[in-house]
């Protein structure tokens, strides 16, 4: 068994299970982000119900970077390592701009079946608790966006940590 990880946010916590047999350097650029800390004090940014909840940005830490929260990362970019998982309820995912190899530090959970991102975003890992945080989190009233989408949470949504922890042996 690989590493969880848990995401504490304003609402709950919720637990993930890595697969890193078919994403090794996401799962490591991840959990290297979260040793760091470099996920504390974010929030989730985008929210779109029965679609995702994204966070993982740092610009979202200061709350007059409202305007760019989505751009932020963390001065890299990691190889897409698509793959065969599906994106079901649940599964936690790199989000990215339209270059394949652009994803940084920003995530995503599925609050539903996306399957036309199967094979083109990164999903390495799933929710293995905290099923009611994520409907929580996803069922956020939201404002529209910079681009006019309706995914802006109109109240905060804080990540208050990411703990990455040896899995318990049953």
């Amino acid at each position: 068994m690989s590493e969880i990880a848990i995401i504490k946010t304003t609402e709950g916590e919720m637990t993930l299970e890595f697969w890193a047999d078919v994403a090794p350097k996401t799962v490591e650029n991840f959990k290297k982000l979260a040793r760091s800390g470099f996920y504390d004090g974010t929030c989730f940014h985008r929210i779109i119900k029965g679609f995702m909840i994204q966070g993982g940005d740092p610009l979202t830490k200061d709350p007059s970077k409202e305007h760019s929260w989505g751009t932020g990362g963390p001065g890299w970019q990691i190889k897409a390592e698509f793959n065969e998982r599906k994106h079901q309820r649940g599964v936690i995912s790199m989000a990215r701009s339209s270059n394949p190899d652009s994803a940084g530090s920003q995530f995503f959970i599925c609050d539903g079946d996306a399957s036309f991102l199967d094979r083109q975003y990164t999903a390495f890992g799933k929710l293995i608790k905290g099923e009611e945080v994520l409907a929580k989190i996803a069922g956020t009233s939201v404002g529209a966006s910079n681009s006019g989408e309706p995914s802006k949470p109109l109240r905060r949504i804080g990540v208050v940590s990411v703990s990455i922890l040896e899995p318990m042996v049953k």
